[in-house]
């Protein structure tokens, strides 16, 4: 889950209005945003997520992510559960793709097993929480179908690209999902997510970023807002350091058991 950062002010509002391209445009903005974001190697993260049902009630989970990149394919992650009690020791690995589905499994340790995220219920909770397993992959650009719609004044008195996104996987539980880019930085400053249905499921507002190696941003403030059920979860990144020598053999299924 990618996953964390000070905006940048000044930019300078669009007077003509844009329309939807072919989707030309939408792909290439969408290959540089990758592009932008390649060559960070590994990274480690202390966070907590918060879980907020209809009512407004809260719990929390303290959680550690690892994350290492893969340059030839989708990048892999691990996260760690530490809090509370009942969580705790359940971890989380995930491998994403480039033109296949993602792999992931979870490792429950009160039944002391590893459970295979099938690729036909990806739409389903994280943990409980309102992001789904599919959003728990690095972005992709080969996984979706892009169309530039327009420009326009977003979060922060920045400008954005508002990019449509339609997921090419069958299984995906999104019919389509629109972001807002930063034009400067082509940060995901907020994203609305489709059902099946068409209709509106969920908005991911992503603030409050950083720059890391005077490069790569990430957002130490992530709220996924479901539309739907009321519910909503925030993922709060405390830290986040690079280059911590992690290995590919740090993720793999026998380290679901044993991570710390």
């Amino acid at each position: 889950m990618k996953l964390m950062m000070t905006l940048l002010a000044g930019a300078v509002l669009m007077t003509q209005p844009v329309f939807a391209d072919d989707g030309g445009r939408g792909l290439e903005i969408s290959k540089d945003r990758k592009t932008r974001d390649t060559g960070w190697g590994d990274s480690q993260a202390n966070m907590t997520m918060i879980l907020r049902n209809a009512q407004g009630e809260e719990s929390k989970r303290k959680m550690r992510l690892k994350n290492f990149e893969i340059l030839d394919d989708g990048d892999k992650g691990l996260t760690i559960f530490d809090e509370p009690k009942d969580v705790s020791g359940t971890t989380f690995l995930s491998f994403s793709h480039i033109e296949t589905a993602d792999d992931q499994w979870l490792y429950l340790p009160a039944l002391k097993r590893v459970k295979r995220i099938s690729s036909r219920n990806k739409s389903g909770p994280f943990m409980g929480s309102e992001f789904a397993y599919e959003d728990m992959g690095s972005f992709e650009p080969e996984k979706y179908e892009f169309t530039y719609l327009r420009d326009e004044p977003c979060a922060q008195d920045l400008t954005c690209h508002v990019i449509e996104s339609d997921p090419v996987d069958q299984f995906s539980g999104y019919t389509r999902q629109i972001t807002w880019l930063d034009t400067e930085h082509l940060r995901p400053v907020k994203t609305e997510y489709y059902d099946r249905k068409n209709s509106l499921l969920k908005t991911l507002k992503m603030s409050e970023w950083h720059e890391y190696k005077d490069k790569y941003w990430r957002a130490a403030l992530m709220t996924m807002q479901n539309h739907q059920n009321g519910k909503s979860t925030t993922i709060i990144t405390h830290e986040i350091t690079f280059d911590n020598g992690l290995k590919d053999s740090d993720f793999s299924k026998a380290a679901l058991k044993r991570a710390r």
